[in-house]
């Protein structure tokens, strides 16, 4: 498996407020399943997709705490809804409002994972750039990539107070684009 490492160009993406973007991974978070709209949106075709990790699309810009984060509640088998920066392979970002769900087989074993991603506010996407600015501004702070999670967990949870994330990302999304 080959790895594509991207450099941010500055340019923005986005897409329609009626399109959903669709990925489906392994249990690893190799992607099995990837919709024309995130082919479209990363630049990638179906070939440079199937196979590679999801972090393919991750953008240096997103704090690695939110990950954390994610994979954190993925692993209790929950649900997240997550608001997440992502680069394509032409060097453009884009934001999505992500929900993704751990999927499972019959016999209740993970299979995988499943992702929809729809076009978030303008507003929500101020309002969290802000806040993931502070936690990257203290990861980028330590040479190390397990203290740079750390220093940003607890950046996460400062900023985040008495609230969950989940009760942050509500507090900012005003519902689907119009």
């Amino acid at each position: 498996m080959r790895t594509i490492r991207t450099r941010p160009t500055g340019v923005e993406r986005t897409f329609g407020a009626d399109e959903i973007i669709v990925t489906k991974t392994d249990p690893r978070g190799l992607i099995t399943y990837a919709n024309d709209v995130f082919l479209r949106i990363s630049a990638l075709t179906e070939a440079e997709a199937l196979g590679q990790p999801h972090n393919i699309i991750r953008h240096p810009d997103m704090p690695r705490a939110v990950f954390k984060l994610l994979w954190d509640t993925l692993g209790r088998r929950e649900e997240i809804f997550a608001y997440v920066l992502n680069l394509a392979l032409d060097g453009a970002h884009y934001w999505v409002f992500a929900h993704i769900t751990p999927s499972f087989g019959a016999d209740g074993r993970l299979v995988g994972y499943h992702s929809n991603r729809r076009r978030p506010d303008p507003d929500s996407v101020i309002a969290v750039k802000q806040t993931y600015d502070r936690i990257r501004h203290t990861e980028r702070g330590h040479p190390t990539t397990r203290g740079a999670v750390d220093a940003g967990w607890k950046q996460l949870q400062e900023e985040l107070g008495a609230r969950t994330y989940d009760e942050f990302v509500w507090s900012i999304t005003n519902g689907p684009v119009a």
